[in-house]
């Protein structure tokens, strides 16, 4: 795969299924529109795709019970994505929503007749509204100042949050069905105030409630508790039904009302490294009090995978996405189970895959599952049968993708390590790269990897290690660092460099380290205290500094505190930038401008204390971009960022 190739990777969203009628929307980068691209698509049960819509930015589609329609947000050029519908058999499609920040993905009533969404509403005067005192729509740099008072005002590749809080609305489709205009805009009914932000809505059976996830005590301080509420669909004030014991990411109500939803455990702001389980809740009767929950898996054994969807009941189980050794598995958790272990959960797909997203109806599923050769296909899951429908990655294939090979190795302390190993082609010797992925709560996993790809094909053997503080091996993996980070990470992912180094395909002499955020902390910290061991160093949007990342993070006041802890002593020990006196080896330091995630200070500070030592050192700084500049920044940004890494390894590294 050569950087040029990332306009082929075709990645699948979460897909819809009612009946034998199956749309996904499939988005893919265009460099030289530098945006994505996105359209629906309708995939056949027995094989074969073909567009549904011609949209320059279709997403999230939703089939209505009734099967007659079909709600998905449309977005062209720098319009925001706005709600539309249209019928299941194909037709025009008639826009719901004209909403200033766009709309958020449908979720359909049970009659068929409304589709409730959320929706940031901003502030008069802000993010091209109207200022009614001036009689103007300023631009960003003519708003009013913004009054701060808590912690959690802005985030990461979203911007700032209490000027314009997700709202939830329900908007009637009665009109489009009859043939009409589809009534009243949906702009004008928030049914939620703006006091605090609503997610993840889902109808009740009765049609006439909608759940939300809300910060509990309906956001009157910072908090990372979130509760359910409900809320009535024809208005009125929302209502506590679910204190959680700790978060909610993704919920669901099964065919008997109960509600199930994807949630964290933990106390007040340390929910680092935390596995995400299965819940069941059953709603209160009115004017009882709140609901307390019921976890149906392991916390140990059992993390659940959030944000890709939410469960869903099938027959008398119910299906999850479930981290396991770099595997994402579906597995089925009885209804009735309490704390199930991840042995007890048959496994339904994921062998040495990832599964990304499924979908359930009429006693069959549909999972989109990524592999070593392809970002996604969509799958027909059947007893012992299962059926891929797709074969997007097909023109990727084509232009050479390398095998990943699995990887095991012993930390000094005897500690199990795991991860992959991606080798060129050739008998070698070849270069070697370290990558270390970020988080550290996430990990590297069996589904394709452009970067892995690109570096691969370039002529380097790529190293992955997934070492202690990821996720995936037990919530105590994952927890083994917090507070000791330098330690047994360092050792793990440098004994699988160590097993990697032991082929005769690898070269010992020519060894690189490169990671992004995390993996751009450990990318500083063993240069500084391992620096014999590599030629090169590449670091990205990495935490340098832990005093100033503090103050500066979207996240700093409470993902440091459970890391590294608050004495301002122990931030400056586990802070790479303390020893960038004993990094000599040729640096790269690499940021975007708009990183809130970890601040451009952090690569700033750094850089200038390596120039400062005479370290052969290069600033890298991407204007416009965030933390997330690597998988969904802009296309060119993306391609040109792999170009700036192959000539830094190539005069490095050869």
């Amino acid at each position: 795969m050569l950087p040029s190739d990332l306009g082929l990777l075709v990645t699948p969203g979460i897909p819809a299924l009612r009946g034998d009628l199956l749309l996904v929307a499939l988005s893919t980068p265009d460099p030289a529109r530098n945006s994505y691209r996105s359209s629906l698509h309708r995939i056949g049960l027995d094989g074969g795709e073909s567009p549904w819509t011609r949209g320059e930015a279709d997403s999230s589609p939703a089939i209505s019970p009734d099967g007659r329609w079909v709600a998905f947000l449309r977005s062209s050029g720098s319009e925001k994505p706005q709600l539309h519908v249209m019928p299941s058999g194909g037709g025009e499609a008639v826009r719901l929503t004209v909403l200033p920040l766009g709309a958020g993905a449908p979720v359909w009533s049970p009659k068929s007749d409304r589709i409730a969404f959320t929706a940031r509403v901003p502030e008069a005067g802000r993010y091209g509204t109207a200022d009614e005192t001036w009689n103007v729509v300023p631009d960003s740099a003519e708003e009013a100042p913004r009054r701060i008072t808590r912690f959690d005002y802005r985030v990461d590749d979203v911007g700032f949050l209490r000027d314009r809080p997700t709202r939830l609305f329900v908007t009637d489709v009665t009109g489009v069905m009859a043939g009409g205009d589809g009534g009243e805009p949906a702009d004008a009914r928030p049914l939620t105030d703006d006091c605090a932000a609503v997610h993840h809505p889902v109808w009740l059976p009765d049609g006439e409630t909608v759940l939300v996830a809300a910060p509990r005590e309906w956001d009157r301080t910072e908090t990372l508790h979130s509760d359910l509420y409900a809320v009535p669909a024809g208005g009125g004030q929302p209502t506590l039904v679910v204190r959680t014991a700790g978060s909610v990411k993704e919920l669901a109500v099964g065919s008997g009302g109960t509600v199930w939803f994807i949630g964290a455990e933990f106390d007040g702001v340390h929910s680092a490294a935390r596995n995400f389980g299965l819940w069941a809740a059953t709603l209160p009767e009115p004017g009882a009090g709140p609901a307390t929950p019921r976890r149906m898996t392991d916390t140990e054994t059992v993390a659940c995978v959030p944000d890709c969807g939410p469960p869903a009941q099938f027959g008398d189980a119910v299906l999850v996405l479930v981290y396991n050794r770099g595997a994402v598995e579906l597995r089925s958790v009885r209804c009735d189970a309490d704390a199930a272990t991840l042995d007890t959960l048959p496994r339904l797909a994921g062998d040495r895959s990832a599964v990304r997203s499924f979908a359930v109806h009429g006693g069959r599923i549909v999972a989109s599952i990524a592999a070593p050769e392809t970002a996604g296909e969509l799958v027909l899951i059947g007893d012992g049968a299962d059926r891929t429908l797709t074969d997007l990655s097909k023109p990727l294939r084509d232009r050479g993708l390398r095998p990943l090979e699995e990887l095991t190795a012993e930390a000094p302390d005897g500690y199990p390590v795991h991860g992959w190993l991606v080798l060129p082609e050739g008998p070698g010797p070849h270069p070697v790269l370290l990558v270390v992925h970020g988080g550290p709560f996430a990990a590297y996993d069996w589904g394709l990897f452009d970067e892995a790809q690109v570096y691969a094909s370039a002529g380097y053997a790529v190293v992955l290690p997934n070492p202690r503080g990821s996720a995936g091996y037990g919530e105590s993996h994952a927890r083994a660092i917090l507070g000791r980070l330098g330690t047994d990470d360092a050792a793990d992912v440098l004994a699988l460099l160590d097993a990697a180094l032991e082929r005769s395909e690898t070269d010992s002499a020519r060894v690189g380290v490169m990671g992004g955020s995390y993996g751009g902390f450990m990318t500083g910290w063993l240069a500084a205290h391992h620096g014999e061991r590599f030629r090169a160093a590449w670091s990205e949007r990495a935490v340098n500094a832990w005093d100033s990342f503090v103050g500066s993070s979207d996240i700093g006041w409470m993902f440091a505190e459970s890391y590294v802890g608050t004495d301002p002593q122990e931030q400056r020990a586990r802070s790479p930038l303390t020893y960038a006196d004993r990094i000599g080896i040729p640096f790269a330091v690499v940021h975007s401008e708009e990183d809130w995630r970890c601040p451009v200070e952090q690569a700033q500070r750094m850089f200038v204390a390596l120039r400062a030592n005479g370290v052969p050192t290069e600033f890298l700084l991407f204007p416009g971009e965030g933390h997330e500049l690597t998988r969904s920044g802009k296309p060119r940004h993306r391609v040109q960022r792999f170009e700036a890494v192959l000539d830094w390894w190539a005069r490095h590294l050869g």
